[in-house]
């Protein structure tokens, strides 16, 4: 996971975690989305590595 998806992994984690113990549903949503988010970004990033890593076999 690069280290920015991986910050904005624990800052959705941090938030989820703010959420459920303050009993705030919103923020808990934003939470899980920012997780979401970041894991989206990284297998993103892991498809480009390995197009990158099939061009350069090719070339």
């Amino acid at each position: 996971m690069g280290l920015e998806n991986k910050a904005q992994d624990l800052a959705g984690r941090a938030k989820e975690a703010t959420g459920a113990a303050t009993n705030d549903d919103s923020l808990k949503a934003e939470g899980k989305a920012d997780q979401t988010k970041a894991g989206i970004k990284d297998k993103v990033d892991d498809v480009k590595d390995k197009v990158k890593d099939t061009v350069d076999k090719v070339l």
